[in-house]
């Protein structure tokens, strides 16, 4: 019985204090995070939100909505992780993107970024639909994609995090900021770094958040030039994209490659050793690891999963806390893809 009760002492004081452990050079990100995930006395968004304003069960009915629909297609939980991040780079995450055109109306989701690419809408209309019949005009869309990001991630193996909620939904989008604010897969590192710094993020958050490559696929027209002109990459891994996808120099633009070929439907630091090995599918992928800035942050990453994965939960905890709408500003969607009238 003693040793049994120091094991578990140990294995406490492990997880409890990790925050503790890592701020030796091992991990020096932990302490941060754990700060993190507690939110301040004037923060306008906490994790505790809808058990303080009528909707209990709000969170656990996203999660078990998202986990099944992401176990049944796992390439689902890359399109919610992608549908958060386009929604909050454009005027802060307040469920913009959702909101489809109209004849007097003109939203993000043809914007060159999103146009025939995003996905998900329709299970996130789903999820609101179950909530409105649960505690009508209280959860939020926004929340419900900032949850559904992370539902995802966690679905898939990754990290979990607490998500501070209480966003409210906008009557507004922004097509034109949608077009400029979005980082391209053909941007070259001094361009990716500018474009997160434009949303207040370092070049380290930048990569911690370009991990959300390790799942997800990418269209043959977006990795053409890639596979065919640029010399930072794996000849053999070239070859394979260009007759196996098929990716052929012309045609079959639509065909998919997975962002991570190593383990495509786990979330995890495999990304980054795809990166050392010169495999990274995109453009802005290889950018991270090719001989400038950012390189001792991948590698990093590909030799310290826990460290990655603690860095990518502090920095979609930011990615989150862009701009939101809260108390009174904007309003709670009845249905996520419109405004209420």
């Amino acid at each position: 019985m003693g040793v049994f009760t120091r094991s578990m002492v140990t294995f406490c004081v492990l997880i409890c204090l990790i925050g503790i452990v890592s701020a030796s050079s091992v991990i020096p990100s932990a302490t941060t995070y754990v700060s993190n995930l507690i939110p301040g006395p004037s923060s306008e968004l906490r994790p505790s939100f809808y058990l303080l304003h009528g909707c209990p069960l709000a969170v656990q009915t996203i999660r078990t909505a998202i986990t099944t629909a992401v176990l049944k297609d796992p390439r689902l939980g890359a399109s919610l992780l992608r549908l958060h991040f386009h929604d909050c780079f454009v005027q802060g995450c307040d469920a913009s993107v959702l909101l489809k055109d109209t004849p007097t109306f003109k939203g993000e989701q043809n914007a060159r970024p999103n146009a025939n690419s995003l996905r998900g809408y329709e299970i996130i209309e789903s999820v609101k639909a179950q909530l409105e019949l649960l505690c009508p005009n209280v959860v939020s869309c926004a929340d419900i994609l900032a949850l559904a990001a992370r539902d995802s991630v966690v679905a898939l193996g990754g990290p979990n995090w607490l998500v501070r909620l209480g966003r409210r939904d906008s009557t507004t989008a922004d097509f034109n900021a949608a077009n400029s604010d979005l980082p391209s897969p053909f941007l070259d590192l001094d361009g990716l770094i500018a474009a997160f710094k434009k949303k207040g993020f370092t070049a380290e958050e930048m990569v911690a958040l370009s991990g959300a490559h390790t799942i997800g696929k990418a269209k043959c027209g977006l990795i053409r030039n890639r596979i065919y002109n640029e010399s930072n990459i794996d000849p053999n891994y070239a070859k394979s994209l260009q007759a196996f996808l098929p990716c052929p120099k012309s045609g079959g633009d639509n065909n998919l490659a997975s962002l991570d070929a190593t383990t495509p439907n786990f979330f995890d630091n495999a990304y980054y050793r795809n990166l050392l090995n010169k495999k990274g599918l995109l453009h802005s992928d290889q950018q991270l690891y090719n001989g400038g800035s950012t390189d001792y942050k991948v590698s990093a990453y590909a030799n310290n999963p826990l460290l990655f994965s603690i860095d990518f939960a502090n920095a979609m905890i930011k990615m989150g806390n862009l701009s939101p709408l809260t108390g009174d500003q904007g309003q709670i969607r009845k249905y996520c893809s419109r405004v209420n009238y």
